[in-house]
């Protein structure tokens, strides 16, 4: 019995002691990332290769329509996220010249491009996650999120002339299956919409997101670092 006991004790201690390892591990794991939150870090970064250069998306797509959501209340948190007076967006160099490529292609069917979001800070991701733990539909912070790289964006179509949204089916920040690409229970129409605008971002480099009919993302993410940068300091820069 004694024997038995002691055997017990030693699991006991080992128990208690992977218990331990899995949650200094999974406190390492949840660690933050690597993120740039100094301007003069980025000047730095895009002297050195300027494809990582945060375009603002009017200076090359002139008419492109923006309802910024996180400037507003109007979105899943119900909170103003992002200055209230924001009415600029950003994207890295290469995703920005391809959204352009898109655009111009849309208009010769008689459609354009409504920006919902783009550049997002990393501050803003990590208080999206404090509401909202599921990765379906909102970055983990650990990993950051293409939206932090400045490869990211959340769009729809219109028409060219109403500026009317196309039918979608769902709203922006629906998080449910109904906004899903494998969704399917919808009118041929609505179908039909959210095809165009999957191969008309695939046509020119971007990939879809599969839970958010609205979200594309530029391949390769690693190449970029996560940035926590004020929209007012990227704004500053980009004026120069």
């Amino acid at each position: 019995m004694a024997k038995f006991n002691h055997l017990m004790m030693k699991f006991y201690k080992f128990f208690i002691l992977f218990i331990l390892l899995v949650e200094v591990l999974s406190s390492f794991a949840q660690q933050k990332p690597i993120v740039q939150s100094k301007i003069d870090d980025y000047k730095k970064d895009i002297k050195n290769d300027s494809n990582y250069a945060m375009i603002e998306l009017k200076t090359i797509i002139p008419d492109l329509v923006y309802d910024l959501r996180y400037a507003t209340t109007n979105n899943f948190t119900g909170k103003r996220i992002y200055p209230a007076d924001l009415n600029t967006t950003f994207l890295r160099r290469a995703p920005a010249l391809a959204l352009r490529s898109v655009y111009q292609e849309l208009l010769e069917e008689g459609l354009k491009l409504k920006i919902f979001d783009a550049y997002r800070p990393y501050e803003a991701t990590c208080r999206f996650w404090k509401l909202v733990k599921d990765e379906r539909y909102v970055a983990n912070p650990s990993k950051g999120s293409g939206h932090n790289r400045g490869i990211a964006i959340d769009l729809t179509l219109i028409n060219a002339l109403t500026e009317e949204e196309i039918n979608m089916g769902t709203e922006f920040d629906h998080f449910s299956e109904t906004a899903h690409h494998s969704f399917r229970n919808l009118s041929k129409e609505t179908l039909q919409n959210r095809e165009k605008l999957k191969t008309i971002m695939e046509k020119y480099g971007f990939k879809a997101l599969e839970t958010e009919w609205w979200h594309y993302f530029w391949p390769n993410d690693k190449n970029y670092i996560i940035l926590d940068l004020p929209f007012k300091k990227l704004v500053a820069l980009s004026s120069r």
